[in-house]
């Protein structure tokens, strides 16, 4: 054996014993227990709310609402990054993760200041799904307008 091929496999172990393991099924289980929980945290609010007297349609504006400042409260504490951590993809539920996307760039951004900083990168993240929200959206809505002209569309 060379010196170079035994150097390689000392590199290669040294990276193996570095590097995380990962295991599939205990993300996915993990993944899937805490955005089952912060949906459920979701409709108790929001049932809470219809039960305080508040229609449906306003309880589910004031839960989003709700959802999105305790999202931006953790962020800002620096609790939301360490429940990713453990929770891994489970933090991502849309509303909650979209929010923390956006105030996690503001919070990073904002030593260069109030323009060049908060307000130029908080959509570093959130941008791109606004953009193709909106673009789909539109898509989406042309289509549905070529087929209710032609009387498909319901």
């Amino acid at each position: 054996m060379t010196k170079e091929s035994t150097q390689k496999k000392q590199y290669e172990k040294f990276v193996k014993q570095l590097t995380p393991s990962h295991s599939l099924p205990k993300n996915m289980a993990l993944a899937f227990l805490f955005g089952g929980l912060i949906c459920t945290a979701g409709q108790a609010v929001q049932n809470l709310l219809q039960g305080l007297g508040l229609s449906q349609e306003n309880a589910g504006t004031w839960c989003s609402l709700i959802l999105i400042l305790l999202s931006v409260i953790l962020t800002g504490t620096g609790l939301y990054p360490k429940l990713a951590k453990h929770a891994g993809a489970g933090t991502l539920v849309p509303i909650t993760g979209f929010a923390n996307s956006v105030a996690s760039s503001a919070i990073e951004y904002r030593a260069e200041g109030q323009i060049f900083g908060i307000g130029c990168k908080i959509f570093t993240i959130a941008g791109p799904v606004i953009l193709y929200g909106i673009l789909s959206s539109w898509i989406l809505g042309v289509i549905f307008l070529i087929l209710d002209r032609l009387g498909v569309a319901v």
